[in-house]
């Protein structure tokens, strides 16, 4: 008896062959997902993340002016970056916002207050980074600590 008398009686093929091909669509469809999503990565590789220095880091209550440094991963100073300080665990009467200059800095006027019984306290810094897709502000900046004297 020859191999191919023997094929139209074996079933064994047909059984497996539905599951084989689930498989193999799965795991192309996996793979596809996963060189996608790398693709798309691919983009957001270029970015560098922006950082807050404020000065003075260190605050007491009242009307006071803040210089706030945005650099860049490497320590360069970053223009046209919209610098925002908000009250956290300190107050602030409003969201006060400014834009570096060419040096990086942008100069701030705050009037931060703590509650009753309360001997400090933060104010919240956040980076609008300037027009593009070079800059971005992921990680939180150095808070402002406000103390009582």
């Amino acid at each position: 008896m020859r191999t191919f008398d023997r094929f139209p009686d074996d079933e064994r093929a047909i059984e497996g062959l539905p599951i084989r091909l689930v498989i193999a669509l799965v795991v192309g469809v996996a793979s596809l997902g996963v060189m996608m999503n790398m693709l798309s990565g691919v983009g957001s590789l270029a970015v560098t993340e922006l950082d807050a220095e404020p000065s003075p880091d260190v605050v007491t209550p009242g009307n006071q002016d803040l210089e706030v440094l945005v650099v860049d991963e490497d320590g360069n100073s970053v223009a046209d970056a919209t610098v925002v300080v908000r009250g956290d665990s300190a107050d602030l009467d409003e969201t006060k916002t400014a834009t570096t200059g060419d040096d990086g800095t942008a100069t701030i006027a705050v009037s931060p207050e703590l509650g009753p019984n309360q001997d400090e306290g933060e104010l919240e810094v956040d980076i609008k980074p300037p027009s593009g897709d070079e800059y971005v502000d992921r990680r939180a900046n150095t808070a402002i600590l406000v103390v009582q004297d």
